[in-house]
């Protein structure tokens, strides 16, 4: 197994946006080969004083943590997804309801599942 994890700062106002532009996403990674796709809109979401979610993403007023992740059969499907997802022209299309750049992500092996 491979996990994505994603974290960013979406305006509550666009909250149902992003739901939208979430389940085609998944749809899409399901194609590619995804096994599950979990998205967490913030709900308990504290400030830290060294680091935190929202210090990662310098969250603004009116917005909220989204977490979420992909869960990959492997690496080697995820990889070539990601190599897929980079060479769509429909991916350059996919308009997300908040501002990317601020938005942190990174692959993991995982390490146990209890």
């Amino acid at each position: 197994m491979y996990i994505d994890g994603f974290v960013a700062a979406v305006p509550a106002a666009n909250k149902d946006k992003y739901v939208e532009m979430s389940k085609g996403y998944a749809d899409y990674c399901k194609g590619l080969g995804a096994i599950k796709i979990v998205e967490c809109w913030g709900d308990d979401v504290p400030d830290g004083k060294l680091t935190s979610f929202p210090m990662a993403v310098k969250l603004e007023e009116g917005e909220v943590v989204v977490f979420s992740w992909v869960e990959w059969p492997d690496k080697a499907t995820r990889d070539a997804a990601n190599q897929k997802m980079m060479s769509d022209p429909e991916m350059a299309k996919m308009e997300m309801p908040f501002d990317g750049k601020r938005m942190i992500y990174g692959g993991f092996q995982p390490l146990r599942e209890v």
